[in-house]
């Protein structure tokens, strides 16, 4: 065989190898599984992450139950009623940056993302794999959540599909902003080790002022002021609107559900977050060059 025609065999063969490869977003969800197979794995940190909101709607409701309704233009609910937004806000905000951030930090500190980066995977496929993990997830916890409320606490439901249409979009914007917010804000802690307290700290603190833990009535004006810059004020306050009468609209800062603005501020984040993260995401720790 002439040394054309062998070059012309190994062009033809290389370019049909090439038409075959899986392409990204079939890649990214092989990814996927493969990022939900290890998070199976990891049974203690996903009972923690699936238990702690629907923990914490007990412990509230339990302590306050009944004999503290929350009051809003005569109308009364009860505490787990009430509550049950800002914990389904969490779990959002838990599933998507808290999750993302800390296993992306990890992943580079002991040299997953070296490795991934020197294989043919495509990087949008890497990080599709990772929404769609908090994708599964949150909804998995969402739905759970919601089913303890409704059967453990009479929690009532939306009836109507306005409502469930409300919640489909604030779920949406919030999974999509704290997903990519968690990949953008995983090049902040330095090492695996310090992931934990550096991502979780935040969280935490926001979870006190925007309104999750405590009637937003109970708060001070320039605490809620300064919650409003974070997305995790907007969903519990997207998904107040969804699971409380109309009348508590009244006890919000503004005076009403504020629709437009929760959209606005999420869709936000979600440009901000994706154009920071794709300037400063690092595949090696930050003393690896």
């Amino acid at each position: 065989m002439s040394t054309a025609a062998a070059t012309s065999t190994t062009a033809r063969t290389a370019a049909s190898t090439a038409r075959r490869l899986p392409g990204t977003i079939r890649l990214g969800l092989v990814r996927g599984g493969v990022e939900l197979v290890q998070f199976l794995r990891e049974r203690d940190s996903m009972v923690f992450g699936f238990a702690y909101p629907i923990i914490m709607l007990a412990i509230f409701s339990t302590v306050f139950g009944d004999d503290d309704p929350i009051v809003s233009e005569g109308v009364t609910v009860g505490f787990a009623q009430y509550f049950l937004p800002g914990m389904v806000a969490t779990g959002v905000m838990l599933s998507t940056y808290q999750t993302l951030a800390m296993s992306i930090a990890v992943e580079r500190d002991d040299g997953t993302l070296k490795r991934l980066r020197a294989t043919p995977l495509p990087a949008t496929s890497y990080f599709l794999g990772k929404v769609f993990l908090s994708l599964v997830t949150v909804l998995a916890q969402t739905a759970l959540l919601l089913a303890v409320a409704a059967l453990a606490f009479d929690v009532p439901l939306p009836e109507d599909a306005a409502h469930w249409i409300t919640f489909a979009w604030v779920f949406v914007l919030g999974t999509a902003a704290g997903a990519v917010c968690g990949v953008a804000y995983s090049s902040v802690p330095r090492s695996g080790r310090s992931a934990s307290a550096v991502v979780v700290t935040p969280l935490l603190v926001l979870q006190f002022t925007s309104g999750v833990f405590f009637p937003v009535t109970q708060l001070p004006g320039w605490m809620l002021d300064l919650s409003s810059i974070f997305p995790l004020k907007w969903i519990a306050q997207g998904m107040r609107s969804v699971f409380l009468p109309e009348a508590f609209a009244a006890a919000e800062p503004a005076g009403s559900w504020q629709h437009g603005a929760t959209a606005a501020v999420l869709a936000a984040w979600l440009v901000v977050a994706l154009v920071v993260g794709t300037r400063t995401f690092r595949w090696r720790r930050h003393d690896d060059g």
